[in-house]
């Protein structure tokens, strides 16, 4: 099963049309109207008693005023008393507070959502820290693999081999996994995958039905597709769709950028190091490939020459020339002259690589004697243990500082906790693919762009890592703190954006004078709105 969320074109950002929200023309004038102008609640016409309060769109439970309760038939359907929206987010991070399996907190945020959206953002953007290992990794996961047990009510569109005429948003193809097609629970298309042509057909129609739908700037970004699909969609649709693959250009553009952050520590430059991966697939060729790109960019040495400052291993040992007749196409590249090492203990003494990138999905393979190994190295030795979620860590934070005595500059893709060593606490940084998708996401739409290309990953990273300040690094972080992640991903809408228009594959003309400001303008406000 893949994920595809299609994020609709602003078609008047170039006047501000879409204003607070950020979304698709404003019929009714609630987006460009300030906070403190009434609007008036429309669904098919206007909303009014339980109607009203079963609309998560328009809700606002006890926070409705006694003015609107008259106005709209509220009163005796709620309690007399009212609230602000301040004092509801209170109430319920007490609420959550009181839950000690993080699964029991997602399902109470996704009721929230289901009866008051605004509240549910609210909550979030005040509370991201928290809460967005509850929404995010780790615990998205684990929801995803229970989907069918708690499921309450579906949201978006879904898509079957047998029901092709929805625009799609989940697409179902089947699944091979035994016991999911034996569960009374599950909830998808209970088939065997389809592959091939069948596959490929499906996927074309949806790509087309996209386009012809929404036009040539709706951007689908695809997440959680198998290996070989993911880099034959993105290979097959980049020139054709705005496309982005988040598990593939997300990620290396997220990683990239604590990788470039991390310079400003150690005095190097990216082309001074020797990189080593654990794991070969769409995570870790993509952030090698990446990585090669900015290297070519700083040097203006050839790609196929950086490339060589880059070794992977996977399951099979060091990925090596001798073994390229027998390799898939994405690995093909990282293919190096060398004899072959059959294991990562043997690559890290061979290789003597400076920064050790974990993206295998296999918990506990940095060891002890590979992170010594590493520390012996290096004085400094950079280790990103990339994998989700977080029993599946390459080490642990705690393992990287105690085996390196301290001098690791660690990074991980599930978060933990500070961890104290010789009287010092240090911070991990989470290479967290929420710090990039928003913002590129957001710089695509306001631009118009009609294409996505590396350059503008690379705008991406490079924001990104200008706003990692020295008090970060002070602490041990590589990433900005989660709880400015708004004015991040503005920084990062602007920095694509600019780019994109350098590019000439903008649409919205003309560009606005402040992208920064504008890309704010842009973003969805969840504080509560007046009613007439």
């Amino acid at each position: 099963m893949g994920s595809t969320p299609a994020e609709l074109p602003c078609e008047d950002v170039a006047d501000n049309r879409s204003g607070v929200g950020g979304g698709i023309s404003d019929v009714y004038g609630e987006d460009l109207a300030t906070l403190d102008q009434l609007v008036t609640p429309w669904v098919t016409s206007v909303a009014s008693g339980y109607s009203l309060m079963r609309d998560p769109r328009y809700n606002k439970g006890l926070a409705f005023t006694d003015k609107e309760r008259d106005a709209h038939y509220l009163t005796g359907l709620l309690p007399p008393v009212v609230i602000s929206q301040e004092v509801q987010e209170r109430k319920l991070m007490h609420n959550l507070r009181q839950y000690t399996v993080p699964l029991q907190r997602y399902m109470a945020l996704m009721d929230l959502q289901e009866r008051n959206e605004r509240l549910f953002y609210k909550l979030l953007i005040d509370n991201v820290e928290e809460l967005l290992p509850v929404v995010y990794t780790p615990t998205v996961g684990e929801a995803c693999q229970k989907y069918g047990s708690i499921f309450r009510k579906p949201q978006g569109l879904y898509i079957s081999l047998n029901e092709k005429c929805c625009l799609p948003i989940t697409i179902d193809v089947g699944t091979n996994n035994q016991k999911l097609l034996d569960d009374e629970f599950y909830i998808g298309l209970k088939q065997r995958r389809a592959t091939g042509q069948e596959y490929a057909d499906f996927l074309h129609e949806f790509m087309c039905a996209v386009k012809q739908n929404y036009g040539e700037k709706v951007l689908v970004q695809f997440e959680d597709f198998a290996n070989h699909n993911a880099f034959d969609l993105l290979s097959k649709y980049m020139d054709t769709h705005l496309v982005f693959n988040d598990d593939i250009q997300g990620t290396a553009s997220v990683v990239l950028a604590g990788l470039i952050a991390a310079q400003k520590v150690l005095g190097k430059s990216l082309a001074d190091h020797t990189f080593l991966f654990l794991g070969a697939g769409e995570a870790g060729t993509g952030i090698a490939e990446l990585i090669a790109l900015k290297i070519s960019k700083e040097t203006g040495a050839p790609i196929e020459e950086t490339r060589k400052k880059i070794w992977l291993v996977d399951s099979k040992g060091l990925i090596v020339s001798s073994r390229k007749e027998s390799l898939q196409h994405f690995k093909q590249p990282w293919a190096h002259e060398y004899e072959p090492v059959k294991d990562l203990i043997g690559a890290v003494n061979a290789i003597k690589p400076t920064v050790l990138i974990g993206t295998s999905g296999v918990g506990q393979t940095f060891t002890k004697e590979v992170v010594e190994a590493m520390a012996t190295n290096n004085e400094k030795p950079l280790i990103l243990a990339l994998s989700n979620p977080t029993s599946q860590a390459e080490c642990t934070a705690e393992q990287a500082y105690t085996w390196t005595e301290g001098r690791a500059i660690f990074g991980s893709g599930s978060p933990f906790d500070p961890v104290e060593y010789n009287g010092k606490t240090y911070l991990p940084g989470q290479a967290n693919n929420c710090y990039i998708f928003p913002g590129l996401g957001l710089g695509l739409i306001m631009s118009g762009a009609i294409r996505v290309r590396d350059d503008m990953l690379l705008a991406a990273s490079e924001a990104l890592a200008a706003q990692v300040t020295e008090e970060n690094f002070a602490n041990g972080l590589i990433y900005p703190p989660f709880s400015n992640i708004r004015e991040i991903s503005a920084n990062i809408a602007a920095s694509v954006a600019a780019t994109t228009y350098d590019l000439g594959l903008a649409s919205n003309l003309p560009r606005a004078k402040d992208l920064v400001k504008f890309a704010e303008s842009c973003m969805y406000s969840p504080v509560y709105r007046n009613y007439r």
